[in-house]
C-alpha cells in the first residue's frame, strides 16, 4: 500500500466545493478541512507509485478549484492504533 498525504490550497470560496469534489475520486481515503497554511488535507492510499503518480497528476491536480498542493509521499506508518491491537495493550 502507498500512502501519501496532499497539502491543498483552493480558490477563495471553493473548499466545500473541492473537497466533494476529491473524495469522489478513487484512491482518495480522506479529506479533512484544516486550519492553517493550507485549506484541505487529502489523505490517499493506492496499490502501487504508478497508481500514486496517476492520482496526483492525472487526477488531484485537475480538480476544479485547486490553487496549490504540496504532496507528501508516506514511507512507513506509526500508529497507536496499529500498536495496542499488535501488543493488545
Amino acid at each position: 500500500m502507498v500512502t501519501a498525504i496532499v497539502l491543498i490550497n483552493t480558490e477563495r470560496g471553493r473548499v466545500i466545493d473541492v473537497a466533494q469534489q476529491l473524495i469522489e475520486i478513487d484512491g482518495v481515503a480522506e479529506v479533512f478541512s484544516v486550519a492553517g497554511r493550507y485549506d484541505l488535507v487529502a489523505l490517499l492510499r493506492v496499490s502501487t507509485n504508478d497508481e500514486m503518480a496517476s492520482l496526483v497528476t492525472g487526477h488531484l491536480l485537475r480538480v476544479e478549484g485547486v490553487a496549490h498542493t504540496e504532496t507528501l509521499t508516506a514511507f512507513q506508518a506509526y500508529s497507536r492504533h496499529d500498536s495496542e491491537r499488535m501488543f493488545g495493550l
